[in-house]
């Protein structure tokens, strides 16, 4: 995916997600089904997760390479990228500490909502400093899949909403 590609599927999967979220009642909300997160939980891991990228990504290439480095190999695809994931997550990859969310009332939730949609429409704009060349040669650390080259770093993003989203509806399906 180019840049435009990449803006335009976070916006889109995060806006699916979100727009899930809103309909959701209180109650909804805040039902924990066999000790999973709650849709309020899921919520503020995924703003967790957006905010950190788009924290780190304020810094300017240059610092980006000094402190993490070049990669020394292609982006992979977002397809790779995502089987990547999903077998860290089949042999026992969870959240690290960091990432996971505590417990998240109604109105916290509400807040997030609007939260996050700030958090994407700020990452995209810090997409716009890198050229097609950097979103591959400079990597950032992931704390379950090792360094990411930024591209992939988009890829994980987009797909990490949609797997959180599909969690949430399966905890509200029992």
């Amino acid at each position: 995916m180019n840049k435009q590609s990449l803006k335009n599927n976070l916006s889109e999967s995060h806006d699916s997600f979100l727009s899930f979220l809103e309909k959701l009642s209180e109650e909804e909300f805040l039902v924990s089904n066999n000790q999973k997160w709650t849709a309020a939980q899921q919520l503020e891991h995924i703003y967790l997760s957006v905010k950190i990228v788009r924290q780190v990504l304020i810094l300017p290439p240059f610092l980006i390479k000094l402190i993490w480095g070049k990669s020394n190999k292609k982006s992979r695809t977002y397809d790779e990228l995502v089987k990547k994931y999903q077998l860290k997550l089949e042999n026992g990859g969870r959240a690290t500490s960091g990432f996971v969310p505590k417990a998240v009332n109604h109105q916290q939730a509400l807040f997030l909502l609007k939260t996050i949609k700030n958090e994407v429409i700020s990452l995209n704009k810090k997409l716009d400093k890198f050229t097609e060349e950097e979103l591959d040669s400079l990597v950032l650390p992931h704390p379950l899949l090792g360094k990411l080259s930024i591209r992939e770093t988009f890829y994980f993003t987009i797909y990490h909403v949609g797997h959180h989203e599909a969690q949430t509806k399966l905890n509200l399906k029992k």
